[in-house]
């Protein structure tokens, strides 16, 4: 043979091996597919891979995947049993976004369309996005397969388009990158340092503190009309610094990780009322707006960040752990109480005043409180596991006081109410998950049943209440004889609710939390280990 004909030879041989291989995947049953995929998973985990892809400059990085990716089944059968249960859920409400509203970012399950809110514009595919992590934690490998396709070939964030950079921050970049560090695969990678490029000019303040809004096309930025004096807004600009840390590490780019460490350098520069962050803080003159103050909505994932962000460092970001627990010292003096019943609430601060409310969002500080006690400095851990659980008891009686036994968005604890909604907006339900995600932590630190119950009291309501023909709706009203569907099946229901239900119901070493920092959207980051921290460029 001439070396051309050589050449073809070697060609037609792989070809013809191609096609026996694709034959004999053909056909398998489901179920080999399913082992070969766990085989070759193990098989990763156990050598590690470096990736060498230097698609849009992004360094050569050293793929290990983290311990704890996917879990043993439990072994106790009723638990194994529960856990199944909630598969089965995740499982029906991702098959009929994909029914009726694939490529949309939400789905309305009782018209059986998609749904779009303001917060992603034109930006499309969030619950494919939110939903990657859960997909592949629960080892539903085909569907995670079909999501990750859709991300490569659809995603596109050249789009003319106002979004809200923090819902974008924690739904799709804290997805992709979940989605990487889980997978390996590069093409969650490359999108999300993409993403976080396109970020970037809502930082274009003269405090650099970022706008609230802005036009992935244009790069202009504004605030909502609705806050303060035309102010940013605490939980958002404080909720991006677990994100952008891991992107500085997967991009070789200082640039995310500085525009993050000056928002702490604005703060740290500011006076706090009785040691108080406000809701509200001007990014022109980096003042403070009204004072409110909130560990609920507008403020919440601020502190959840201070603490994670110094767990995510494997504890070297001793900045991170002072703002935290001073924030918490300062909120344990001015804003927790006792209501006459005994429950322990976390009130909202107006300028000294006390508001006696406590919002559905609030009820991720317990487990907060937990994840942060064996840091506390001196001897309160105690303590803080004290507050955690009487925390969780008082959300669970938000609950336990609803007809339907679904929380409301927020409760009151005046005119004689315990843990109750007296105002007609605040009693709708839209599948929130903060108090699942406080019952799971405190069932990992504690181990105590009645955190499995509760969650499994929550899978009952979800089912009897919330499931429509065409997935999960949320609820206009708890307190009602009957539900009434808000059509909304949102993201986080798949992202975080049913996979804190997931967690709840597995065994500790299923994404362990010295190995794993979540962040405010249910997506697992791995801690980075002090010997693996990459030299940053100071590029854009």
């Amino acid at each position: 043979m001439g070396i051309d004909e050589r050449k073809l030879f070697k060609i037609r041989e792989d070809h013809e091996k191609v096609l026996r291989e694709a034959i004999d995947r053909l056909q398998k049953q489901p179920d080999e597919i399913r082992r070969d995929i766990t085989s070759e998973k193990e098989k990763v985990a156990g050598a590690g891979f470096r990736k060498r892809g230097t698609v849009n400059n992004l360094p050569v990085v050293e793929y290990l995947r983290p311990p704890g990716t996917t879990g043993h089944e439990p072994s106790d059968r009723d638990t194994a049993e529960k856990r199944a249960k909630i598969k089965e859920m995740m499982q029906f409400a991702w098959e009929n976004y994909k029914r009726y509203a694939w490529g949309c970012n939400e789905l309305r399950p009782v018209s059986k369309q998609g749904h779009s809110s303001n917060l992603f514009g034109s930006l499309q595919g969030a619950t494919i996005v939110d939903s990657l992590d859960t997909l592949y934690i629960m080892e539903m490998y085909e569907e995670f397969e079909a999501a990750a396709e859709w991300v490569q070939t659809h995603l596109d964030f050249n789009v003319n388009t106002e979004v809200s950079v923090f819902e974008v921050n924690i739904r799709f970049v804290g997805g992709l990158l979940s989605a990487y560090y889980l997978s390996g695969k590069e093409v969650f990678r490359r999108k999300a340092v993409e993403l976080g490029l396109k970020l970037l000019p809502a930082f274009n303040t003269p405090s650099g503190i970022p706008w609230a809004l802005l036009n992935l096309s244009s790069g202009v930025g504004r605030n909502w009309p609705w806050a303060s004096g035309g102010s940013s807004i605490l939980a958002e600009y404080g909720t991006l610094h677990l994100e952008f840390m891991h992107l500085s590490k997967l991009s070789g780019r200082a640039v995310f990780a500085q525009k993050v460490l000056n928002i702490r350098k604005v703060l740290n520069h500011l006076d706090k009322p009785r040691g108080l962050y406000p809701n509200y803080l001007n990014p022109s003159s980096a003042q403070w707006g009204q004072h409110h103050v909130s560990v609920g909505g507008l403020g919440d994932s601020f502190y959840e960040y201070l603490l994670k962000a110094w767990l995510m460092s494997d504890k070297a970001d001793e900045e991170g752990k002072k703002l935290y627990f001073d924030a918490l010292q300062a909120i344990e003096s001015n804003m927790i109480r006792k209501s006459r019943g005994g429950l322990t609430y976390i009130a909202e601060w107006k300028g000294g005043l006390l508001e006696h409310k406590m919002g559905h969002l609030t009820c991720f500080a317990g487990g907060m409180f937990a994840l942060g006690a064996d840091g506390v400095p001196g001897d309160r851990r105690d303590r803080h596991m004290e507050l955690a659980a009487e925390i969780a008891r008082t959300c669970h009686e938000s609950y336990a006081h609803t007809h339907l036994k679904l929380g409301p968005e927020a409760f009151r604890f005046d005119g004689g109410v315990e843990a109750i909604a007296t105002r007609q907006n605040e009693k709708y339900f839209i599948l929130r998950p903060e108090v699942i995600e406080t019952y799971m932590y405190l069932w990992r630190f504690t181990h105590d049943p009645k955190y499995r119950q509760w969650g499994w009291e929550v899978v009952q309501a979800l089912e009897q209440h919330c499931k429509v023909e065409g997935g999960y709706s949320g609820l206009r009203d708890v307190y009602a004889d009957r539900p009434s569907h808000d059509d909304v099946q949102q993201s986080f229901f798949l992202a975080e609710t049913l996979k804190y239900l997931y967690l709840l119901f597995s065994e500790d070493e299923h994404l362990p939390l010295e190995h794993w920092v979540f962040n405010t959207e249910a997506h697992p980051l791995p801690v980075i280990r002090r010997e693996h921290t990459t030299k940053l460029h100071p590029q854009q």
